[in-house]
């Protein structure tokens, strides 16, 4: 399974929504304090960047170096239409500095030193430590998750309806089949969300014979699951 450090980074390099609050910044234009763009630098410090005139550039540049304390926090939500669609959230603390001239014109660069993280998600809740996040990957589908969810979603429904006979005994007594929803994607394997026609719904996880890192090895493991499914 992925690590809390590599979910954490998977999260900061993918697409999902991020807010940076800020002490004493007023939060009620939420859009001014999304960064437009986000990344990891080599020293594990996140690169975050804003338009110059927003009140976070603002509050760095009062401050001074290192001095303006700064969470990022990171919510995950699932691409295709499920129950419960938030997979998880993600809180990085640190401490800002602005980065003058690293960025586009009428955009400044700032740095988040981190200080901790910690995640929360289908996996459980853990504390990241700030060098086990610079150390750590992102997962090599992130990239492309959202569209390979939704695929499996829209073009193999029946594909993933028939995984439900690798449930076992969990899907004993239970009635009808349920609805079988894709919910996240990443090297190790695929989870599913099975939704009931009750309205109630319960997460599986199917794991990869191995970890994957491409896309012909991601379709090399779901011919593997889906034959698995279909004998």
């Amino acid at each position: 399974m992925p690590s809390a450090a590599e979910r954490t980074r998977t999260l900061v390099q993918s697409t999902c929504s991020a807010v940076l609050l800020v002490p004493g910044l007023d939060a009620a234009h939420p859009g001014q304090l999304m960064p437009e763009s986000r990344a990891v630098g080599p020293e594990g410090d996140l690169l975050l960047c804003f338009a110059t005139g927003s009140p976070v550039v603002r509050a760095a540049a009062r401050a001074g170096d290192g001095e303006l304390p700064a969470v990022l926090e990171l919510t995950d939500v699932a691409p295709v239409s499920v129950p419960h669609r938030i997979r998880g959230r993600a809180r990085i603390a640190g401490w800002l500095t602005a980065l003058p001239g690293l960025a586009a014109p009428g955009r400044t660069m700032l740095r988040l030193e981190v200080s901790g993280a910690s995640v929360d998600d289908l996996w459980g809740a853990r504390e990241v430590e700030p060098e086990d996040l610079r150390d750590a990957g992102a997962d090599p589908l992130a990239a492309h998750e959202a569209e390979l969810l939704q695929h499996l979603h829209t073009a193999h429904a029946e594909q993933m309806a028939s995984l439900s006979a690798l449930l076992g005994e969990r899907s004993a007594g239970r009635g009808p089949l349920p609805r079988a929803v894709p919910l996240a994607l990443d090297r190790f394997g695929l989870r599913v969300r099975f939704v009931e026609e009750a309205g109630t719904c319960f997460d599986a996880r199917f794991d990869f014979p191995g970890p994957v890192r491409d896309a012909a090895g991601l379709q090399r493991a779901l011919y593997t699951l889906f034959e698995a499914a279909a004998c």
